[in-house]
């Protein structure tokens, strides 16, 4: 395999739809993924915004319903902005759905207005997501969860059923701040690098995540180090380079977010770009096309053999 017997392959789910939510296509897309043997689908969060983008949680649920055996994962949900036990909930009834297959994203986000949309108080997110994970944690392991955090209090709590994977489903974080790379190695059982994050940043974080996989005696191994990648492969470099602008434009409200985070060209150049990603310090890649998908999905799966 080009990029390393080890490396992991993940493909985004269709959705945000710049001309209308298209079920058909999420359907054939997650059955066309798992025949030719992907790790895993993916989905991201977007709550609000002008862009159509369906909520992440039910299209997974969705897609579980579709497929048996590729992985399911979700990067990233802004864990502050969620309830946990309605979260470990979700969660927990997406692996039982998917016997075994969820993965959980969460990072803890920036300033956002909907942190006062949803009645959260932005200036404790950090002690908000320490506790919301460590709410969810129990609530997914033990028979019982009593929990007397300053945030969150529970006493004799019950949440049946359990999550199928033990102790439960692995929880990747986000982020590229010094500490939300510590927290992760910490709490997490693996770090995703950004969609919007260039090749140099994920370069520079994951070699930090990797010192502090060493200084903390955590199997490296056993943790995930991934990278989503917005691209497109296409001969007619000019074209791919305009629809990239144009969805970028439509999702992030860019259109030059493109040329810094993108990357287009022949499958050659594809392949040759996402090998720079594993040599920074990727064992897996979430590659993510944004318009004729089903087209760049047959098109990378003849370039990259995924892992077996």
């Amino acid at each position: 395999m080009a990029l390393g017997k080890n490396v992991k392959l993940g493909v985004a789910i269709p959705q945000v739809f710049p001309e209308g939510v298209d079920m058909a296509l999420v359907r054939d897309f997650a059955e066309m993924a798992e025949e030719a043997r992907f790790h895993s689908l993916w989905v991201q969060e977007q709550v609000a915004g002008s862009a159509i983008t369906l909520e992440p949680l039910g299209l997974l649920s969705y897609v579980a319903g579709q497929t048996e055996d590729i992985y399911l994962g979700v990067s990233v949900v802004v864990l502050p902005l969620h309830n946990p036990v309605y979260l470990a909930k979700q969660i927990g009834a997406l692996d039982q759905m998917s016997q075994g297959r969820a993965i959980l994203g969460m990072g803890m986000g920036g300033p956002s207005p909907l942190y006062a949309a949803s009645g959260t108080p932005p200036e404790a997110r950090v002690r908000r997501f320490t506790e919301s994970l460590e709410v969810m944690k129990a609530l997914w392991t033990r028979p019982l969860t009593t929990y007397e955090g300053r945030l969150f209090k529970l006493k004799d709590a019950a949440m049946e059923p359990k999550p199928v994977q033990r102790p439960h489903p692995p929880v990747w974080f986000g982020g590229g701040h010094p500490d939300a790379l510590k927290r992760a190695v910490r709490h997490g059982d693996g770090w995703m690098g950004a969609g919007g994050s260039t090749l140099e940043a994920f370069r520079t974080s994951a070699a930090q995540v990797k010192q502090l996989l060493l200084e903390a005696g955590v199997d490296p191994t056993a943790f995930a180090i991934s990278k989503r990648v917005y691209l497109a492969i296409d001969d007619d470099r000019s074209r791919a380079e305009q629809r990239l602008r144009a969805w970028c434009a439509h999702y992030y409200r860019n259109a030059d977010t493109a040329a810094r985070v993108c990357i287009w060209g022949s499958a050659a150049f594809i392949q040759e770009r996402l090998q720079e990603f594993v040599a920074a310090g990727a064992d897996h890649l979430l590659l993510n096309p944004v318009y004729d998908q089903l087209h760049q999905l047959e098109a990378l799966s003849r370039l990259l053999e995924p892992d077996r």
